[in-house]
């Protein structure tokens, strides 16, 4: 694979810090790492074994959302990756008292603590202190919290630079962090569907400080159309992918200046309202399109083997704008369009609906997963017999190549009785 401009040297881990700063004015900006322009390429994930598919995708940087891992940096500096590291500082929205100064100086030190043992890696990039504090947050004192925390750093390590994390970005924000956090050297900003009006915001606010995207991807669970019940509507991977293109060709690429960084959200997989929402990857470790399209993104060359893409799922004819309702214990047809190169294999699954309410990414519990109703989970079109119980569900079909690539679809669906059935379609008439 060609060498990247701006891909880490390697370094002896014991070699010592490699000091990183910010050049440039408003409109301007450039990161540079040991004296040489460093372009980020990066992607988030938490996993050290992820690392080594983000190499050979052509990605050169991660973020975290914690320090829980201390051998994510050992494995992302052998393969010459740089890491910026988050400091995991308390969220308001989890009953953290901003107010206290002895819970806040506290933090401070055990801050303190992690930068101490962390500073002089040859994979550090930046420091990030904290993620999405503004998230349901009402007292600003946190980014008080965050300026001490900010000053510490430049005390004890004056070769990396200091950012916060925000959940979007305006007016009010961009006043609050320039006022009580001034000391941080740039602002990171986590958009999903507002990254397509993130042009207008930075010109707006006028920054003063370089900003990175630190978070982004497709449209977030809350940005989509729901159904009836309100069920949200998820992408599917093809229509993913394409927003990933969209994103970086239309925004992040013209941004080059104001932005000195972009991390792509999820380098893995999570679950977050479905197990299939943010990551990039499926839980069996399978890559998706958005893989293939940030590769070409990074290395400017397609992927010798693409993956398959899916272009529709169908639920009783009907697909998930439709707010499909079906009678309990009755078959209805359900089929998926996708092709690749070579052939293709199906798997089916049928879920209860999600009813987790969490924000901000806070930890979710897979929906339980329903058996015994798809006669044959293998194949392209199949046949499916609805749960008895009335209710909100979800039919989710993954469609996988031999190369190692998957595509995946979602449609939800809810369960009513006979007569609510009915109902719906006079109202319809």
């Amino acid at each position: 694979m060609t060498v990247l401009a701006g891909t880490l040297v390697m370094h002896e881990v014991n070699a010592g810090p490699i000091k990183v700063e910010i050049v440039g004015e408003q409109g301007s900006y450039q990161l540079l790492r040991d004296g040489e322009p460093y372009v980020v390429r990066g992607a988030g994930t938490q996993i050290a074994a992820d690392l080594e598919s983000l190499k050979r995708h052509g990605g050169n940087s991660v973020r975290t959302w914690n320090t829980d891992n201390p051998l994510l940096l050992d494995k992302a500096h052998e393969l010459g990756i740089t890491v910026s590291l988050c400091l995991d500082v308390r969220r308001e929205r989890h009953g953290f008292d901003y107010d206290d100064p002895v819970a806040v100086q506290q933090q401070l030190e055990a801050m303190k603590a992690e930068v101490l043992k962390y500073r002089d890696h040859p994979a550090l990039l930046t420091w990030m202190i904290g993620n999405e504090l503004n998230m349901d947050y009402h007292n600003p004192r946190v980014y008080d919290a965050v300026n001490d925390i900010s000053k510490m750093i430049h005390e004890l390590d004056p070769f990396h630079p200091t950012t916060t994390a925000t959940a979007g970005m305006n007016a009010e924000m961009a006043g609050v962090i320039s006022s009580r956090a001034p000391d941080l050297d740039f602002i990171s900003v986590q958009v999903y569907g507002g990254l397509f009006q993130i042009k207008p915001v930075i010109e707006a606010i006028d920054f003063d400080k370089p900003l990175m995207v630190t978070e982004w991807g497709t449209f977030g669970h809350w940005e989509v159309d729901k159904t009836s019940w309100g069920a949200p509507i998820e992408l599917t991977s093809h229509e993913k992918a394409m927003t990933f293109q969209r994103g970086y060709e239309e925004i992040i690429r013209p941004l080059t200046g104001d932005l000195i960084g972009n991390y792509v959200f999820l380098w893995g997989y999570k679950q977050e309202r479905t197990p299939t929402w943010y990551g990039l990857f499926t839980l069996d470790g399978k890559r998706t399109e958005a893989v293939d399209v940030m590769q070409q993104i990074w290395t400017g060359a397609a992927p010798l083997n693409p993956g398959p893409r899916l272009d529709r799922v169908v639920l009783n004819g009907l697909t998930a704008e439709s707010s499909i309702r079906l009678h309990p214990g009755e078959i209805y047809p359900a089929e998926v369009d996708a092709h690749a190169r070579d052939e293709l294999s199906y798997k089916w699954e049928l879920m209860r609906e999600s009813s987790a309410q969490q924000i901000g990414g806070d930890p979710e519990e897979i929906p339980e997963k329903l058996s015994g109703l798809i006669a044959d989970k293998s194949v392209q079109s199949i046949s499916l017999t609805t749960p008895i119980e009335t209710g909100a569900y979800r039919l989710f079909v993954y469609v996988y190549d031999e190369q190692g690539g998957a595509a995946h679809a979602n449609i939800p669906f809810y369960v009513v009785a006979d007569h609510e059935v009915g109902m719906e379609k006079r109202n319809v008439e």
